[in-house]
Protein backbone atom coordinates (compact mmCIF):
# COMPACT_ATOMS: atom_id res chain seq x y z
CA UNK A 1 0.00 0.00 0.00
CA UNK A 2 1.29 2.95 -0.86
CA UNK A 3 -0.69 6.35 -2.61
CA UNK A 4 -0.52 9.50 -2.06
CA UNK A 5 -3.00 12.69 -2.84
CA UNK A 6 -1.63 16.96 -3.14
CA UNK A 7 -2.94 20.08 -3.81
CA UNK A 8 -0.61 23.21 -4.59
CA UNK A 9 -1.30 25.69 -1.65
CA UNK A 10 -2.59 28.15 -3.89
CA UNK A 11 -5.84 25.54 -4.51
CA UNK A 12 -5.91 25.08 -0.66
CA UNK A 13 -8.96 26.51 1.17
CA UNK A 14 -9.05 30.49 1.97
CA UNK A 15 -10.96 30.43 4.76
CA UNK A 16 -9.85 28.62 7.85
CA UNK A 17 -12.29 27.39 9.89
CA UNK A 18 -10.30 25.78 13.19
CA UNK A 19 -8.18 27.62 15.19
CA UNK A 20 -4.14 28.05 14.66
CA UNK A 21 -5.74 26.21 11.11
CA UNK A 22 -3.45 25.21 8.48
CA UNK A 23 -4.26 23.83 5.09
CA UNK A 24 -3.13 19.88 4.19
CA UNK A 25 -1.16 20.01 0.87
CA UNK A 26 -0.70 16.10 0.45
CA UNK A 27 -1.33 13.07 2.35
CA UNK A 28 0.79 9.37 1.10
CA UNK A 29 -0.19 6.65 3.14
CA UNK A 30 2.54 3.89 3.29
CA UNK A 31 1.02 1.36 4.93
CA UNK A 32 -2.80 0.29 6.52
CA UNK A 33 -1.05 1.47 9.96
CA UNK A 34 1.93 4.56 8.60
CA UNK A 35 0.54 7.97 6.48
CA UNK A 36 2.84 11.28 6.32
CA UNK A 37 1.06 14.43 5.15
CA UNK A 38 2.48 17.91 4.67
CA UNK A 39 0.59 21.28 5.31
CA UNK A 40 1.30 24.84 4.82
CA UNK A 41 3.81 26.22 6.81
CA UNK A 42 2.97 29.67 8.67
CA UNK A 43 4.82 32.54 7.59
CA UNK A 44 5.95 33.02 11.01
CA UNK A 45 7.03 29.53 12.17
CA UNK A 46 10.81 29.33 13.11
CA UNK A 47 11.88 25.71 14.69
CA UNK A 48 15.39 24.04 14.87
CA UNK A 49 15.25 20.83 13.03
CA UNK A 50 14.26 17.52 15.41
CA UNK A 51 11.83 19.77 17.73
CA UNK A 52 8.04 19.57 17.24
CA UNK A 53 4.68 21.07 17.75
CA UNK A 54 1.23 20.29 19.16
CA UNK A 55 -1.28 19.44 16.37
CA UNK A 56 -4.56 17.94 16.02
CA UNK A 57 -8.64 18.31 15.39
CA UNK A 58 -12.15 19.58 16.82
CA UNK A 59 -13.02 16.42 19.30
CA UNK A 60 -16.41 15.35 19.07
CA UNK A 61 -18.97 17.08 21.08
CA UNK A 62 -19.62 16.92 24.57
CA UNK A 63 -23.47 16.54 25.88
CA UNK A 64 -23.85 20.58 25.51
CA UNK A 65 -22.82 20.38 21.89
CA UNK A 66 -19.11 22.23 22.52
CA UNK A 67 -16.46 20.71 20.76
CA UNK A 68 -12.49 21.28 22.13
CA UNK A 69 -9.41 20.92 19.92
CA UNK A 70 -7.85 17.04 20.24
CA UNK A 71 -3.93 18.00 20.25
CA UNK A 72 -0.78 15.85 20.52
CA UNK A 73 2.59 15.94 20.10
CA UNK A 74 4.05 15.48 16.45
CA UNK A 75 7.93 16.01 15.58
CA UNK A 76 8.56 18.04 12.91
CA UNK A 77 10.03 15.46 10.25
CA UNK A 78 10.67 18.32 7.91
CA UNK A 79 14.11 20.47 7.86
CA UNK A 80 14.19 23.94 9.40
CA UNK A 81 14.83 25.36 5.73
CA UNK A 82 10.95 23.77 4.31
CA UNK A 83 8.76 25.63 2.78
CA UNK A 84 5.91 23.35 4.00
CA UNK A 85 5.58 21.06 7.38
CA UNK A 86 5.62 17.57 7.31
CA UNK A 87 4.47 15.04 9.45
CA UNK A 88 4.61 10.96 10.35
CA UNK A 89 1.67 8.85 11.98
CA UNK A 90 0.40 6.10 12.88
CA UNK A 91 -2.69 4.90 12.53
CA UNK A 92 -4.83 3.43 15.52
CA UNK A 93 -8.27 3.09 14.74
CA UNK A 94 -9.63 3.62 18.17
CA UNK A 95 -7.75 6.17 18.51
CA UNK A 96 -8.74 9.92 19.88
CA UNK A 97 -6.99 11.71 17.37
CA UNK A 98 -5.46 9.09 14.87
CA UNK A 99 -8.37 7.54 14.01
CA UNK A 100 -9.63 10.82 12.64
CA UNK A 101 -6.23 12.04 11.43
CA UNK A 102 -6.06 9.38 9.24
CA UNK A 103 -8.89 10.52 6.83
CA UNK A 104 -7.38 13.83 6.17
CA UNK A 105 -7.26 14.97 2.17
CA UNK A 106 -5.29 17.65 0.47
CA UNK A 107 -7.36 21.17 1.01
CA UNK A 108 -8.49 19.79 4.76
CA UNK A 109 -7.32 21.89 7.94
CA UNK A 110 -5.35 21.55 10.78
CA UNK A 111 -4.52 22.84 13.97
CA UNK A 112 -0.92 23.67 14.71
CA UNK A 113 0.07 25.36 17.87
CA UNK A 114 2.93 27.03 16.36
CA UNK A 115 5.15 26.94 19.60
CA UNK A 116 8.27 23.86 18.76
CA UNK A 117 10.13 22.89 21.49
CA UNK A 118 11.66 19.24 21.55
CA UNK A 119 15.53 17.95 23.27
CA UNK A 120 16.22 16.11 19.93
CA UNK A 121 18.39 19.47 18.38
CA UNK A 122 22.20 20.03 17.66
CA UNK A 123 22.48 22.55 20.13
CA UNK A 124 21.37 19.67 22.83
CA UNK A 125 25.08 17.91 21.79
CA UNK A 126 28.63 18.36 22.77
CA UNK A 127 30.70 18.60 19.80
CA UNK A 128 31.35 14.99 18.22
CA UNK A 129 32.68 13.05 15.31
CA UNK A 130 29.90 10.50 14.66
CA UNK A 131 26.01 11.42 15.56
CA UNK A 132 24.08 7.97 15.91
CA UNK A 133 20.00 8.22 15.35
CA UNK A 134 18.19 5.89 16.75
CA UNK A 135 14.50 5.55 16.40
CA UNK A 136 11.38 2.82 16.12
CA UNK A 137 8.31 3.53 14.09
CA UNK A 138 7.10 6.68 13.57
CA UNK A 139 10.50 7.59 16.00
CA UNK A 140 12.51 8.48 12.86
CA UNK A 141 10.45 11.71 12.08
CA UNK A 142 12.48 14.20 13.88
CA UNK A 143 15.31 12.27 12.28
CA UNK A 144 13.85 12.56 9.05
CA UNK A 145 14.24 16.73 9.72
CA UNK A 146 17.84 16.09 10.80
CA UNK A 147 19.01 14.09 7.92
CA UNK A 148 18.06 16.90 5.88
CA UNK A 149 19.21 19.61 7.91
CA UNK A 150 22.63 20.49 6.35
CA UNK A 151 24.14 21.74 9.56
CA UNK A 152 23.89 17.93 10.25
CA UNK A 153 26.76 16.91 8.01
CA UNK A 154 28.82 19.91 8.63
CA UNK A 155 28.82 18.98 12.40
CA UNK A 156 29.47 15.24 12.45
CA UNK A 157 31.88 13.46 9.49
CA UNK A 158 29.79 10.43 10.11
CA UNK A 159 25.59 10.20 10.96
CA UNK A 160 24.03 6.43 11.34
CA UNK A 161 20.57 6.13 11.15
CA UNK A 162 19.47 2.91 12.65
CA UNK A 163 15.52 2.12 12.32
CA UNK A 164 13.58 -0.44 13.42
CA UNK A 165 10.55 -1.85 12.65
CA UNK A 166 8.49 -4.97 12.44
CA UNK A 167 7.79 -5.55 9.13
CA UNK A 168 10.00 -4.37 5.60
CA UNK A 169 7.30 -2.41 4.62
CA UNK A 170 7.01 -0.01 7.82
CA UNK A 171 10.78 1.01 6.60
CA UNK A 172 9.92 2.37 3.64
CA UNK A 173 9.62 6.07 4.63
CA UNK A 174 12.78 6.50 5.72
CA UNK A 175 14.37 3.79 3.10
CA UNK A 176 13.08 6.19 0.06
CA UNK A 177 13.99 9.36 2.14
CA UNK A 178 17.76 8.26 2.67
CA UNK A 179 17.73 7.07 -0.60
CA UNK A 180 17.26 10.30 -2.19
CA UNK A 181 19.30 12.28 0.20
CA UNK A 182 22.82 11.57 -2.09
CA UNK A 183 21.13 13.05 -5.30
CA UNK A 184 19.60 15.82 -3.25
CA UNK A 185 19.88 19.36 -5.58
CA UNK A 186 20.48 21.30 -2.06
CA UNK A 187 22.64 19.03 0.55
CA UNK A 188 23.26 15.99 -1.91
CA UNK A 189 26.68 16.87 -1.74
CA UNK A 190 27.57 17.59 2.09
CA UNK A 191 25.58 13.94 2.51
CA UNK A 192 28.04 12.54 0.63
CA UNK A 193 28.38 9.39 2.10
CA UNK A 194 28.56 10.72 5.68
CA UNK A 195 24.82 8.81 5.81
CA UNK A 196 24.78 4.97 7.50
CA UNK A 197 21.59 3.49 7.05
CA UNK A 198 20.43 0.66 9.16
CA UNK A 199 17.24 -0.18 9.07
CA UNK A 200 16.48 -3.62 11.03
CA UNK A 201 13.08 -5.68 11.32
CA UNK A 202 12.04 -8.07 14.01
CA UNK A 203 9.24 -9.75 12.90
CA UNK A 204 9.42 -10.37 9.10
CA UNK A 205 12.39 -11.93 7.46
CA UNK A 206 15.25 -8.57 6.46
CA UNK A 207 19.12 -8.52 5.19
CA UNK A 208 19.17 -7.10 8.69
CA UNK A 209 17.31 -8.18 11.46
CA UNK A 210 17.00 -7.81 15.50
CA UNK A 211 16.18 -5.00 17.98
CA UNK A 212 18.30 -2.01 18.24
CA UNK A 213 19.25 -2.66 21.50
CA UNK A 214 20.21 -6.27 20.85
CA UNK A 215 22.48 -5.10 17.89
CA UNK A 216 23.97 -2.65 20.10
CA UNK A 217 25.00 -5.14 22.87
CA UNK A 218 26.26 -7.77 20.98
CA UNK A 219 28.58 -5.25 18.92
CA UNK A 220 26.65 -6.41 15.51
CA UNK A 221 25.84 -3.15 14.42
CA UNK A 222 29.74 -2.17 14.35
CA UNK A 223 31.02 -5.18 12.74
CA UNK A 224 28.25 -4.77 10.14
CA UNK A 225 29.33 -0.67 9.35
CA UNK A 226 33.23 -1.29 9.81
CA UNK A 227 33.07 1.24 12.75
CA UNK A 228 34.60 0.50 16.26
CA UNK A 229 32.71 0.38 19.81
CA UNK A 230 30.99 3.91 20.87
CA UNK A 231 33.00 6.42 22.33
CA UNK A 232 32.12 9.43 24.42
CA UNK A 233 35.30 11.41 23.31
CA UNK A 234 33.75 11.31 19.54
CA UNK A 235 29.98 9.79 19.48
CA UNK A 236 26.87 11.41 20.05
CA UNK A 237 23.43 9.74 20.18
CA UNK A 238 19.86 10.88 19.82
CA UNK A 239 16.88 8.39 21.14
CA UNK A 240 12.93 8.56 20.07
CA UNK A 241 11.39 5.66 20.67
CA UNK A 242 8.70 4.06 22.77
CA UNK A 243 9.66 4.49 27.06
CA UNK A 244 11.03 1.10 27.50
CA UNK A 245 12.97 1.64 24.10
CA UNK A 246 14.05 4.56 25.62
CA UNK A 247 14.99 3.12 28.53
CA UNK A 248 17.11 0.21 27.26
CA UNK A 249 18.76 2.84 25.15
CA UNK A 250 19.98 5.29 27.85
CA UNK A 251 21.63 2.26 29.32
CA UNK A 252 23.70 0.90 27.11
CA UNK A 253 24.91 4.66 26.29
CA UNK A 254 25.86 5.42 29.34
CA UNK A 255 27.08 1.76 29.37
CA UNK A 256 29.82 3.31 26.80
CA UNK A 257 30.44 6.16 28.88
CA UNK A 258 27.91 8.68 27.28
CA UNK A 259 25.84 10.94 29.50
CA UNK A 260 22.22 12.53 29.01
CA UNK A 261 22.19 15.94 27.50
CA UNK A 262 19.40 19.10 27.20
CA UNK A 263 19.22 22.41 25.85
CA UNK A 264 20.32 23.93 28.82
CA UNK A 265 23.57 21.46 29.42
CA UNK A 266 24.49 19.78 26.21
CA UNK A 267 26.27 16.28 26.75
CA UNK A 268 26.83 12.99 24.69
CA UNK A 269 23.36 12.23 24.20
CA UNK A 270 19.57 12.97 24.25
CA UNK A 271 16.37 11.36 24.29
CA UNK A 272 12.94 12.87 23.01
CA UNK A 273 10.45 11.75 25.97
CA UNK A 274 7.49 14.09 24.99
CA UNK A 275 5.81 11.41 23.09
CA UNK A 276 5.89 8.43 25.89
CA UNK A 277 4.03 9.86 28.73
Amino acid sequence: MNDSTAVSPEKAKPVKALPDAQIVTSVKHWTDRLFSFRVARPQSLRFRSGEFVMIGLMGDPDANGKQKPLLRAYSIASPSWDEELEFYSIKVQDGPLTSKLQHIQPGDEIILRPKPVGTLVLDALLPGKRLWLFATGTGIAPFASLMRDPDTYERYDEVIMMHTCRDVAELDYGRELVESLPNDPLIGELVGDKLKYYPTTTREESPFMGRITDNLRSGKVFTDLGLPAMDPAVDRGMVCGSLDFNKDIMEILEGFGLNEGANSEPAEYVVEKAFVG
